[in-house]
């Protein structure tokens, strides 16, 4: 355990934790509690993990990050949560997409609020998450992903330049949005079964998305009534406009939040397979081969 470390500027970044267990511990240790093999590298090395907090303008947001113990720096991918919350559900996809060869950051995007929340599906709960979910926007999000920047700046195993991002569910649209506010910096995003992606909403993610000089690709859910197929045809539509390159994607026979293990009834892992493979070859493309090549 470390206390804490420095970050950008000489700041201290509090309740910093750092797992570097031996490769051969890492793997002693999954096997007995039942880990899977992917929150490994190829090599079968353990990953980093820490929980840090990163200073915004309206305080410290908590985060998590995982990264290979070897061959940094990585390219970056922030991770934007989904309504329920940043949770070991979460934790476990990031550490699957950092195993690949990523650093990811996995904001808690509530934490102007709550330090920690997650849904527990009762009535109360949803009701609160609904609340959370509503008080974000786009500018907020941007604010924070400035912060995650300045953040990057001070970490020696997060590479500069072109990063990535990926949203699922409330956080599909602020992956397109961010991709737009910040064209210079972010070479992929993705959406997966985004909501509001293109509404009549002023800050609706659409009306900006010219601006993306990097890659979109949104993943839809066959039947989802958070993003309804006459909405992801206004989007497409619309991008037709566009010089953005793009992609559409629909997955036959799913329902919104599929890519998720834990959420009963919705889960397909044909299609969260599908979902990671797309994830991966985004990625590579665009953060490993800048050029496109």
């Amino acid at each position: 355990m470390v206390p804490g470390t420095i970050g950008p500027m000489g700041r201290l970044v509090p309740g910093t934790i750092c797992r570097t267990l031996a490769p051969r511990a890492w793997l002693r240790d999954a096997a007995e509690s039942g880990i899977p093999a992917h929150h490994f590298n190829a090599a079968g090395a353990a990953m980093i993990e820490r929980d840090v907090e990163i200073q915004t303008a309206d305080g410290l947001m908590n985060s998590f990050i995982t990264c290979p113990e070897e061959g940094g720096p990585f390219p970056v991918v922030i991770f934007y949560m989904d309504a329920p919350g940043k949770r070991e559900e979460l934790h476990a996809m990031a550490r699957r997409l950092g195993s690949a060869g990523y650093y990811v950051v996995l904001p808690n995007l509530y934490y102007r609020t709550v330090s920690q929340f997650q849904s527990d599906g009762t009535d109360a709960s949803r009701a609160r998450m609904f609340e959370l979910m509503n008080s974000l926007n786009s500018g907020l999000i941007a604010e924070d992903t400035q912060a995650i920047f300045d953040f990057l700046a001070g970490e020696d195993q997060a590479r500069g330049g072109a990063l990535g991002c990926v949203g699922y569910c409330m956080s599909g649209p602020f992956a397109m949005a961010m991709a737009a506010a910040y064209p210079e910096r972010i070479a992929a995003a993705a959406s997966m079964y985004g909501v509001r992606l293109c509404t009549d909403a002023a800050d609706s993610p659409h009306r900006t998305a010219a601006r993306i000089k990097g890659e979109l690709y949104v993943g839809c859910a066959e039947t989802d009534v958070w993003a309804p197929r006459e909405m992801i045809d206004a989007l497409a539509e619309h991008l037709a406009t566009t010089d953005v390159r793009h992609r559409i994607e629909w997955y036959p026979g799913t329902h919104h939040g599929f890519a998720f293990p834990s959420r009963a009834g919705a889960y397909d892992m044909r299609a969260a397979e599908r979902h990671w493979e797309r994830l991966h070859a985004l990625f590579e493309r665009n953060l490993k081969r800048p050029s496109g090549a």
